[in-house]
């Protein structure tokens, strides 16, 4: 699986989905602009000693970067209509989350409107922490591919 987050401003919730995706062995793709430094320590602290077991890229065109790509993609956002439970996700899917504080730009949804879901939750809130919905819809991806990714990667307990 590969998380992608569209310019996001928070370095503790980089960190914190940097230790979610060492935990499942998963890619990180920021997108520029950031709003932090990657050497942030905060950045680094949130993901303790993780981030070397983490493949991170930083890009500055999520479109191009989707364009030529031959994964399946998913956008998650709060204005989404769709639960992110009736999406069917692929073994390799692109999980795209918009930045913590504008989301995600308007022109994805303009191209790929039927690519948006999102997690139900009361209509009073505004929107979950972003490593909080990282982790719920990664998780629900991984539990629909019967976690094979995380089976592959265990080793076998010795006698």
């Amino acid at each position: 699986m590969i998380i992608v987050l569209f310019q996001p401003q928070i370095p503790a919730n980089t960190g914190n989905i940097v230790r979610t995706c060492h935990a499942t062995g998963s890619e990180l793709i920021l997108v520029r602009p950031l709003g932090f430094k990657t050497d942030d320590k905060s950045l680094r602290r949130a993901g303790l000693d993780y981030w070397e077991g983490v493949k991170v890229i930083i890009i500055d065109d999520l479109i191009e970067y989707l364009v030529k790509s031959s994964l399946p993609f998913y956008f998650f956002s709060s204005k989404g209509e769709v639960p992110y439970s009736n999406a069917s996700f692929e073994e390799d899917a692109i999980l795209i989350f918009g930045s913590e504080i504008s989301g995600l730009a308007p022109e994805f949804y303009k191209r790929w409107p039927e690519k948006f879901f999102t997690i139900p939750m009361q209509k009073q809130s505004r929107c979950l922490n972003l490593s909080n919905s990282a982790a719920i819809v990664l998780y629900e991806a991984l539990r629909q591919n019967e976690f094979t990714v995380l089976k592959k990667e265990r080793a076998e307990p010795t006698a």
